[in-house]
């Protein structure tokens, strides 16, 4: 796989070829990513719960994102790295700024970043400095307190054309790509028509310019509990590699996610 840059997601989506992402942390698993495909890996905030145990992204640091990222880099090969920003790394332009540098320093191609229109100074500042953003719309991890929980956003329409809307927004300050999450699948659907950038879903629904899960939800590690939107690949194939590859495949031919994976 030749490396993978923004402008080969852009194409990916013009030619309706599903792009593949997923979640990675260590040098060891992103290598096995690489090897079987993958074109995204997003060191995410979601290494609190999976890696650290705790019950929200909330605890995660810069540094803890730095330190993955660069283990990631070293392993990812070709493929495209994103790195999440943390609770309170971007609450001004100027914070975001500094600290989206030190996750480019560790190797990271994009920054991610949970939030809508008040974003749009920051995303347009980030992007004058030369550093390229991810926008993350639907469910906010990050503001779970504040939305009460782990809940679908965008069943009620005029919520779903404000979230329209703020893509719009965030991809006309300079957004290069837009993650969406736990949102209705036809609402997924009108985000990949309504942006030129690539709209990748996680719970999302089928008609998302692209797919990504958390690896230990993709690999079924955590026994305690499966969401609704992802599927357990290692235990349809019984290898590391069988799985991940899988996985790809099956976001490459549309079969991934189906309807028991996605939300009316």
């Amino acid at each position: 796989m030749s490396k993978v840059r923004i402008a080969h997601l852009v194409k990916k989506k013009q030619a309706g070829e599903k792009i593949t992402a997923i979640t990675a942390y260590d040098a060891s698993f992103s290598k096995l990513f690489a090897d079987q495909g993958v074109d995204v890996m997003l060191i995410g905030d979601s290494l609190g719960m999976v890696l650290h145990g705790d019950d929200t992204t909330l605890g995660v640091t810069v540094e803890d994102i730095a330190y993955h990222t660069r283990a990631v880099r070293n392993g990812a090969g070709n493929a495209f790295v994103i790195a999440d920003m943390p609770f309170m790394s971007y609450s001004t332009p100027i914070d975001a700024a500094y600290n989206a540098a030190e996750l480019m320093r560790a190797g990271a191609n994009m920054v991610k970043l949970e939030g809508g229109a008040w974003l749009t100074e920051t995303v347009a500042h980030l992007t004058q400095q030369g550093i390229p953003v991810c926008a993350h719309l639907g469910l906010l991890p990050q503001q779970v307190h504040i939305i009460g929980g782990y809940r679908i956003q965008g069943r009620d329409p005029e919520q779903a054309d404000q979230l329209i809307q703020e893509g719009l927004q965030l991809q006309a300050a300079g957004a290069q790509l837009l993650v969406v999450e736990c949102i209705p699948s036809a609402l997924g659907q009108r985000f990949s028509e309504a942006l030129d950038i690539p709209v990748i879903g996680i719970g999302a629904g089928p008609g998302t310019d692209g797919q990504i899960l958390v690896m230990h939800d993709m690999l079924g590690m955590n026994a305690d509990y499966l969401p609704k939107f992802t599927r357990n690949f290692l235990a349809e194939t019984n290898s590391l590699a069988g799985a991940v590859q899988a996985y790809v495949n099956a976001v490459k031919s549309g079969t991934f996610p189906g309807p028991e994976q996605s939300f009316d």
